[in-house]
């Protein structure tokens, strides 16, 4: 299991490498370029499967959504 994503940023495309929690989803990230707070996209559970290179642990698990 990846517990580190890289997300990048729809508005400015600036990247960043992030840790993702292990027991749930991260329903929030800020860009550190533009100021963006970034949310999930219609039916993902969270920014690193929206954004990331690699889903959260819980959909990489196959256990859906681990949104605490």
């Amino acid at each position: 299991m990846q517990t580190i994503s890289t997300i990048t940023c729809p508005e400015c495309g600036a990247e960043a490498e992030a840790d993702m929690p292990t027991d749930s989803c991260q329903f929030f990230w800020t860009c550190d370029e533009c100021d963006t707070t970034l949310r999930p996209q219609p039916g993902d559970c969270c920014v690193f499967c929206s954004y990331g290179s690699v889903p959260c642990p819980p959909v990489q698990r196959d256990e859906g959504c681990g949104r605490t």
